[in-house]
Formats: C-alpha cells, structure tokens, sequence
C-alpha cells in the first residue's frame, strides 16, 4: 500500500512531451520532481515551473557513470526517490535497408539502455527500502509494428519485455513496474524529435513515401492528449492498489493492439499442428 502523502519523482526527458506533461501534473498535485534535461537553458526552464519542488539535473543517459553518479547524489543531497519515470527516448524512421547499423545503436543507446542504466542506478536504494514504483514510458510500437520504424519498434519491444520481466524480479521486494505503451499523442515525438533517415531505395518508395508524409501531416493533430496521459500515469504512479505490468493509453492503441492479438490467435489456431509436431520423447 502507498500512503498519501508527497512522492518524489525522478522523470527523464522533462524538457517537452509526456516529461513534461508528467512533471506538470506531478507538481501541480504537490509532489516533487527531479527532471533530467539535456542543457542549462533547459534547467532553468524547468526550475522556473516551481522553484522549490522542481529540481534538474543535466543528464545524458547513454552516459552510464554520469547516471550513476546522478542517482548517488540525489539519494544522498535530495532524498529516498519513489518513483522513476523513463521517458527519455526519441522516434527514429526509416526503412531498415536504408537506415545505418550506426543509428540503431544510438537508438537502443538511448531508449533501451539508458532506460536500464537509471532503473539499476537507483534499484538498490528502492530495494534496501523495500518500496518503489518504476514506470517505462514504451509504445503502441512496442505491440504492433508499422513499415519504416523498425529500429524504433525494436527498442520498444525491448524495453516491453524488460519491463515485464524487471516486474517479477521486484514484485516481491516491494517495487512495482509499469510499462507504459501510448498510441499517436500531440508530443513532438512526430515533429522535431524524430530522427528520419535519408531515402535511397526506389523499390520502398511506393510503401513508404505516403507513410512518412501522413505522419508528417499529422503531427500534433493526433487524438491523444498529452495532459490526460499525464494525469493517467500520475494516478498509476501513486494509487495504493498494484498498478498493471502493461498500461496502453489511446484508444487507436487499444484497437491496434487487439487487432494485433486476434491476428495472432488465428496464426497460433491456423499452424497449431505444426507447432506441437515438434514435440517428442527423448530417447
């Protein structure tokens, strides 16, 4: 059970998107923030929201010994964390035969590895205090996939599973994990934030072209609200009862996913056979 009173947050990414729609309703409910930014106009910037409950830290978090040493200084100068938001990360778009190994690394650098890189930097704290809750901010895409985000989609699948399984390692020790999946929301994560890698296959262009311009056109007219996303994981980050091992938010996720899963179910029901004829007793 959480009790009720003031929580502090350590959220990464606050400058824009689901950060700081988070870090907003975190505050405005009471709560403390502790928000990593990628510069000091950043900080000030997110300083500036609440003075004294709002607090940056400059933060690479593909820079694992700055992330530890960040969780080190906290925990001593600031206090026990209780809860961590990763929802630093960024889109990257392009088709996989044209998009360099290079910008999948950095990719998984970022949404992957440096997700893992804070949950370990301040595990222990949480696990000598036998309380904590940990929400991964991952995706429809971490589901369902689409053309052109390959790389993308595979770093959400990642974190998914991580998650999932993080979640039984803990459950016992008193954290709770959340992977938080949100469908087409009006961040950034379409706009300025998205990576897109040049074209140079004509044989992809009758797929993809259309795709890229759509998404393009769309972005920040999408149906979801970044505000209400907020308010959801703010409920799921203090709420006394256990929260979900998987939260998907917008209803264009849930119909995705679902259609996701009933498709499944036919392949699993259409190849059962093939399936089990692999089975044997050993000799």
């Amino acid at each position: 059970m959480r009790d009720s009173s003031p929580q502090t947050f350590f959220i990464t990414g606050v400058s824009s998107g689901f950060g700081r729609a988070l870090s907003q309703a975190a505050l405005a409910a009471g709560h403390r923030v502790i928000g990593t930014v990628r510069s000091a106009d950043d900080a000030q910037a997110f300083q500036a929201m609440h003075p004294s409950q709002a607090i940056a830290r400059q933060l690479d978090v593909t820079d694992h010994a700055a992330v530890e040493q960040v969780a080190q200084d906290v925990e001593k100068a600031i206090g026990p964390v209780n809860v961590i938001v990763n929802n630093a990360g960024y889109g990257y778009e392009g088709i996989l035969e044209e998009s360099p190994l290079e910008d999948m690394r950095r990719q998984f650098d970022v949404n992957v590895f440096g997700a893992v890189a804070v949950i370990k930097a301040f595990l222990p704290f949480m696990r000598a205090r036998r309380r904590g809750r940990i929400l991964n901010i991952t995706s429809m895409g971490g589901f369902i996939t689409m053309p052109g985000i390959a790389y993308y989609c595979g770093s959400k699948f990642a974190l998914e599973g991580i998650s999932e399984a993080l979640g039984k390692e803990v459950a016992e020790l008193g954290i709770d994990v959340t992977a938080v999946a949100p469908g087409s929301f009006r961040t950034d994560w379409a706009g300025r934030s998205m990576v897109r890698a040049p074209r140079s296959i004509g044989d992809y262009d009758a797929l993809f072209d259309p795709v890229r311009a759509r998404r393009q056109a769309v972005s920040g007219k999408q149906l979801g609200d970044p505000a209400k996303a907020a308010a959801v994981m703010l409920r799921i980050a203090t709420a006394a009862e256990r929260p979900p091992a998987h939260l998907l938010l917008g209803s264009d996720a849930l119909e995705l996913v679902r259609g996701k899963l009933g498709a499944m179910r036919a392949g699993l029901a259409q190849w059962e056979a093939v399936s089990c004829s692999t089975d044997g007793v050993g000799s």
